[in-house]
């Protein structure tokens, strides 16, 4: 994915045209990591997002309707993969009775 589109190591515009799950490097954690951060050069807030999720979506809201144009919004989701109970081979989402299912995403809001 180096040079695509798909390439965020490094900060660049978004653009509208996402609704894509990213897998995460660091997988399934026991502590939030932080995986991404959206800054506003304009205005200089920023977002950030850590999580235990191996997943990232990215939607850039293109099908949202009027009053909304294709990239009016962004939505960073925390999760499993889709697909993850047909594929052994991802993280399971399968939870058993008597098993206790823990997540956890923090969404940091500030400016610089």
């Amino acid at each position: 994915m180096t040079g695509t589109r798909f390439d965020f190591r490094e900060a660049r515009k978004v653009g509208s045209g996402y609704d894509h799950n990213f897998v995460l490097d660091k997988g399934v954690a026991e502590v939030p990591v932080e995986v991404a951060e959206l800054h506003d050069p304009a205005s200089g807030r920023v977002l950030t997002v850590a999580t235990t999720e191996p997943g990232l979506q990215l939607y850039t809201a293109d099908h949202l309707g009027e009053p909304f144009a294709p990239g009016d919004g962004i939505a960073l989701e925390t999760q499993h993969f889709p697909d993850s109970p047909n594929r052994p081979d991802f993280p399971t989402t399968v939870l058993r009775p008597g098993e206790v299912f823990r997540s956890e995403t923090v969404y940091g809001f500030g400016t610089r």
